[in-house]
């Protein structure tokens, strides 16, 4: 599975998250169903074909821990952030949404609201680090 690195663009030294990359249906419907922890600085990215705050809805249903929930426009900018509790139906974006990016919900305050970030492939990612 593909993976990229996410970057909050509008924070100095803001830390960096690795995220699976999940653009198809299956990937996205599995989300982290039935997981129990993530690494620290790991989660995933759910990509939609387009905006909406129907398709950016989320579902809490067999995830076993609280999640910090940033959805992005397709201009990459923070259209919201919520925390997901666990075994919760569902959640939708206060806007239209393209990204989800589901985090360990310690990571809440990470992102705001008009926040522009950045998705990079995790090798472009650490090439330019190294640089």
């Amino acid at each position: 599975m593909q993976q990229v690195v996410i970057r909050n663009l509008s924070v100095s030294n803001a830390a960096l998250f690795k995220a699976h990359y999940c653009d198809s249906f299956w990937s996205r419907l599995r989300g982290l169903t039935f997981r129990r922890t993530l690494p620290p600085h790991e989660g995933i990215l759910l990509v939609q074909g387009r905006e909406s705050r129907m398709d950016a809805s989320i579902h809490m249903l067999g995830v076993f821990m609280d999640l910090a929930v940033i959805w992005v426009n397709a201009r990459q900018e923070v259209v919201d952030v919520q925390l997901a509790r666990s075994w919760r139906p569902a959640y939708f974006p206060k806007t239209s949404a393209q990204y989800i990016l589901e985090l360990d919900a310690v990571y809440i305050d990470a992102f705001k609201i008009g926040d522009r970030v950045e998705f990079a492939d995790e090798r472009v990612a650490s090439i330019s680090k190294d640089i």
